[in-house]
């Protein structure tokens, strides 16, 4: 049975191929920004309470000292057969994936595999990237790290800059260990949220990913005084470097440093030392930055280009949803030419044209947008936005490249039954149903396709599936297709055949359509 993969709220979850991205040349991974990396100081200081003085935990790799030789009593219990908890934010009747979909698979297997899975490809492939992530599944039995396997899945959120649903996954864990503690913390500074987080730690200050981390949260309780303290106790036992101290100066009192020369911007960047930059009035560019931090540009108080901007870059990740992009390109008049503005009119002309219900206007909007979305990675949100009006809309008989951005969309098998669309293309029409073995390939990439319809899947693959390790199986054959999509014909017909067998019918038809009609 195909498998349609939901859509968490409002967000439509995909991204466009890696040769029409933004300029991301080495974007960094989550744990390259996460509070500082996962590194931790060799000890920790407890948060002060006035009038006491700070605690000194040892260090967690120091080795213990006895006075005494003498072998210890050891109590020994049996442990409960306990079932692992089922974590996620969709359900498998809105998925259509298993609760047991990675139980039979090795832990590190799985972390390796998702980590591996491009962010930059075919908007269905990443789609399924995300919805893997988040449906509720039971966790591999077998893991030497608690929470190992939910800590890769929501790094892997995380570096597709869809913050909400990892914030939603953290939260949903309870984030009472320190790795989901610091991802908890790193989300809540980019969605503007952390007084929640912030309240968790006073409550439990060893869970603190970092010493700034903790002065920052004592100076956005009001308790200046005890952030101060915290600082120069640090500062005093190297804990933190000379460049993260002047900043915390002064975040703490940036009127003491009026005037003076503006501070270095670090190698990398924390959503920590971004919130310090603000708030000190230098505000750090998000263009360099991992795409979590473009939710930054989206606020109200932002520019309407950088807002553009980072639209389409979140976007390009299935980040945002469809309609809040649509939004953003609708909320003003464009007053300039080029580049993000082009989009813009485009975007706007469209809704106009459909509005006027005339046919050829519409056709020449579409046409238009094709022309100035394609090449940038916004096109297939797009083509979701306005799919439902032009399946309504009168086209006629030159309704080509309608025809192609309605195939881009989530109505795509409906395209394909509208007789004067699908006529303009008979191969992708037939391609959207799922069956072009009998339609002539006009063009070399339409061989492919058509060949890999009839493909034979990866037999091991579908025996790994078979004996419960369907996830791994998915993952494996996405790996295999990517390989085809960056060029080995081969590996690309068993990846997409080894999909369709897997019951992901729906994500291989658009694996096809995007790759004849995407750049």
């Amino acid at each position: 049975m195909a498998l349609r993969i939901a859509t968490f709220g409002m967000y439509f979850f995909c991204v466009a191929p890696v040769w029409c991205q933004d300029i991301d040349f080495a974007p960094l991974t989550a744990i390259d920004w996460l509070s500082e990396s996962v590194e931790q100081p060799d000890f920790f200081i407890i948060a002060p309470v006035l009038g006491t003085k700070s605690i000194r935990a040892p260090d967690v790799s120091e080795v213990p000292v006895t006075n005494s030789a003498i072998m210890p009593d050891v109590s020994v219990i049996e442990l409960s057969d306990t079932e692992p908890r089922i974590l996620g934010l969709l359900p498998p009747s809105s998925t259509g994936l298993p609760t047991n979909l990675w139980d039979g698979s090795d832990t590190a297997t799985l972390i390796e595999l998702l980590q591996a899975g491009q962010i930059n490809t075919l908007p269905a492939i990443q789609e399924l990237f995300f919805t893997l992530t988040i449906t509720q599944a039971n966790p591999p039995r077998e893991t030497a790290i608690p929470d190992a396997f939910l800590l890769a899945r929501v790094d892997k959120l995380l570096d597709l800059g869809a913050l909400e649903p990892a914030q939603a996954m953290l939260q949903a864990a309870t984030p009472d260990s320190p790795n989901l503690f610091r991802r908890w913390f790193d989300v809540s500074l980019l969605t503007g949220t952390e007084d929640e987080v912030c309240q968790a730690l006073s409550n439990k200050p060893d869970l603190a990913p970092t010493q700034s981390a903790l002065i920052f949260c004592l100076a956005r309780s009001g308790d200046w005084s005890a952030a101060a303290l915290t600082l120069n106790t640090v500062l005093a036992l190297g804990d933190i470097d000379v460049d993260t101290g002047a900043l915390i100066a002064r975040f703490l009192d940036p009127d003491l440093y009026e005037g003076e020369q503006a501070l270095k911007v670090p190698e990398r960047t924390t959503p920590l030392t971004f919130r310090m930059f603000e708030a000190i009035g230098f505000p750090l560019t998000t263009s360099d930055l991992p795409r979590a931090f473009s939710h930054a540009d989206l606020r109200a108080n932002v520019g309407w280009k950088a807002q553009l901007e980072a639209a389409e870059r979140l976007s390009r990740a299935g980040a945002i949803s469809d309609n809040a992009l649509l939004g953003l390109y609708t909320a003003m008049v464009p007053a300039a030419s080029g580049g993000v503005w082009e989009r813009a009119k485009a975007v706007n002309a469209l809704n106009t044209a459909l509005a006027g219900n005339n046919s050829k206007t519409t056709y020449n909007a579409v046409s238009n947008l094709w022309r100035e979305a394609r090449p940038v990675g916004v096109l297939v949100p797009l083509s979701r936005v306005f799919s439902r009006q032009l399946i309504d809309a009168d086209i006629g008989h030159e309704g080509t490249i309608v025809f192609k951005l309605l195939l881009l969309s989530d109505q795509y098998e409906q395209a394909a039954l509208i007789e004067n669309l699908s006529t303009t293309d008979a191969f992708l029409a037939a391609t959207a149903r799922g069956d072009p073995s009998e339609t002539f390939p006009i063009h070399e990439d339409y061989f492919l396709i058509q060949n890999a319809f009839v493909s034979n899947p990866n037999s091991a693959l579908i025996k790994m599936a078979r004996q419960g390790r369907i996830g791994e199986a998915i993952l494996r054959a996405l790996a295999t297709l990517q390989n085809g999509i960056d060029g080995d014909q081969v590996a690309f017909k068993e990846g997409f055949a080894t999909l369709r067998a897997l019951g992901l019918e729906d994500v291989a038809r658009r694996v096809a359509l995007q790759y004849l009609l995407l750049p």
